[in-house]
């Protein structure tokens, strides 16, 4: 028999066949949260997630549960979201999906978390913003970067003022994906490299800096952005051939409404040599300090050293050693649990939250702004979403 002080509340999960939904977003999150025994909120009640796992392919999501130890599967998402038990709808499908299955979801009553970019335009998901905000439920997208360990460590060194004033920001992102032309299988998806399928770095990667700059650095004035497509031919998932139309790397430089120069290089089409696949190096007047996904090291003033330009004599410095990882402080848990769990809380008994489909839709608008900076080949103001 169910104690009083337990609650269970179905999540549709839509789309999380797909590598990140698998991982990060069922297994990672979900599944974790229940392995744990649950939820628990501040009056003692224990919430036990009963997650409905949804889709267009049978088979894959019958596997994928049943690798899991769940039960329900479906392929019918409309008569999911008339389900009463199912409290909340989450979207991992792929981009040109999502917003009219979140608004779906919202006409039905149910409280929707989705993954970024929350639309294919800024119009779009401004316009998603506001259904949901007019509908009275809760509504969030993915910030996962925000719950890294590494950015976290870096949060806590900028609200010590361990830089005192911010001078700019470094960033450096990305990893080799094969093209499977090779003996090596690609390990992306190949409509994130076809843009008839919304797929491309910067939709998918400037929606995570403009949170991430935004949250930690401050607010963006103007954009200027390069894309390219380095590499022009990959194979897909069933071995074809198929010539790629998406940039697999951007090169983006942002002015902060503070003055403070932020630069990200965002590339799937590099190899890493460099301590993370994402970095992010700040440089202030009294420090500085470079942050990966999990680690942080930092190089004070008062310690940092003194080279002189001299190519034609070997340098005595040696640069890597001049920096001080900071301890873990606490046990980080998975980013994307720990921002599932807020929203959960946000959801069932009204716990803070910033990240809802405003911040989604501000992403959208400055990816959009990005593409037209490539196009046009010149900067471009980024323009305050309002309330």
């Amino acid at each position: 028999m169910t104690s009083k002080k337990e609650r269970k509340i179905g999540i549709i999960m839509n789309g999380v066949t797909g590598r990140m939904g698998t991982n990060q977003h069922l297994i990672r999150s979900i599944c974790a949260i229940r392995s744990q025994g649950g939820l628990r909120l501040h009056d003692g009640t224990v919430v036990i997630l009963e997650p409905v796992l949804v889709g267009r392919n049978l088979e894959k999501l019958q596997q994928l549960a049943d690798a899991q130890g769940l039960e329900r599967v479906s392929t019918d998402l409309d008569s999911e979201l008339q389900n009463s038990d199912n409290l909340i709808y989450f979207d991992a499908q792929t981009t040109g999906r999502r917003a009219e299955a979140v608004k779906k979801a919202l006409a039905a009553g149910k409280h929707v978390y989705c993954e970024k970019p929350i639309a294919v335009s800024a119009e779009e998901a401004y316009d998603l913003y506001h259904v949901a905000k007019e509908s009275g439920l809760k509504h969030g997208v993915v910030q996962d970067k925000l719950f890294l360990p590494g950015l976290l460590k870096l949060r806590g060194l900028i609200d010590s003022g361990f830089f005192g004033r911010i001078l700019s920001v470094r960033g450096e992102f990305g990893y080799w994906v094969f093209s499977g032309l090779g003996p090596a299988a690609p390990q992306r998806p190949s409509w994130n490299f076809r843009a008839e399928d919304d797929g491309g770095i910067i939709s998918d990667m400037l929606c995570h800096w403009e949170y991430v700059i935004s949250n930690l650095f401050g607010a963006i004035k103007s954009v200027s952005c390069l894309g390219a497509t380095h590499v022009t031919e990959r194979v897909d998932e069933q071995g074809n051939k198929y010539q790629c139309t998406a940039d697999d790397s951007a090169y983006a430089t942002f002015e902060l409404k503070n003055g403070v120069i932020v630069h990200f290089n965002s590339s799937w089409a590099v190899r890493v040599k460099r301590d993370d696949l994402l970095t992010i190096q700040v440089d202030g007047m009294n420090g500085s300090a470079v942050a990966g996904l999990r680690d942080c090291v930092v190089q004070a003033d008062s310690v940092t050293p003194r080279p002189v330009w001299n190519p034609d004599i070997e340098s005595k410095i040696k640069y890597q050693d001049a920096w001080t990882k900071i301890p873990d402080y606490e046990v980080f848990d998975n980013a994307f649990k720990v921002q599932w769990e807020q929203f959960l809380l946000h959801v069932l008994e009204d716990g803070p939250w910033q990240h809802d489909l405003l911040q989604g839709a501000k992403g959208v608008s400055l990816t959009e702004k990005a593409i037209e900076s490539w196009k046009q080949r010149r900067w471009i103001d980024v323009p305050e979403l309002l309330v």
